[in-house]
């Protein structure tokens, strides 16, 4: 089975592999996201450590904030 298809306008379809290339940024597009989600999920266990430290919740520490 095919990586890519291309479906132009006039109707003609194109089914192809992944080039070299497109695997390399695929993969390093995959990183990125997985880094991304996990600088996330840190961020937020920390927030959650934090607010449980204080003994409060999330929204009175938004209105400690405002």
């Amino acid at each position: 089975m095919a990586d890519v298809i291309e479906t132009y306008a006039d109707g003609t379809v194109i089914e192809r592999d992944f080039t070299e290339a497109e695997l390399a940024q695929q993969k390093l597009d995959n990183d990125y996201r997985e880094k991304i989600k996990a600088e996330a999920e840190a961020k937020a266990t920390a927030k959650a450590a934090l607010l449980d430290r204080l003994g409060i919740t999330a929204d009175e520490a938004k209105l400690l904030l405002s």
